[in-house]
């Protein structure tokens, strides 16, 4: 079990600089028009665009959205892990 928590936790951190690192790149558009931003953009932006379909940007430039789905996919680690611990 160890194991498999120690994998889940390595994927949730490589996602989560993924998504860092995709947000960051916003900043410089031609860094995002890039080969590793177009590939960060087809790996990170499906998980993004629910969360940017129900929170709006704020003032119409600042986008929170990233943020909110970044404690989402917290959550979604500690509770397979914690789903794990009950069936293994």
């Amino acid at each position: 079990m160890d194991q498999i928590e120690k994998y889940i936790w390595i994927l949730y951190n490589i996602y989560r600089y993924m998504i860092i690192i995709y947000v960051l790149m916003s900043w410089l558009p031609s860094v995002r028009e890039s080969f590793v931003g177009e590939l960060l953009g087809k790996v990170v932006e499906p998980y993004l665009k629910p969360f940017r379909r129900l929170i709006p940007p704020i003032g119409g430039m600042i986008d929170i959205s990233p943020i909110v789905a970044f404690f989402a996919l917290g959550f979604l680690a500690q509770g397979l892990i914690a789903v794990l611990d009950i069936f293994i």
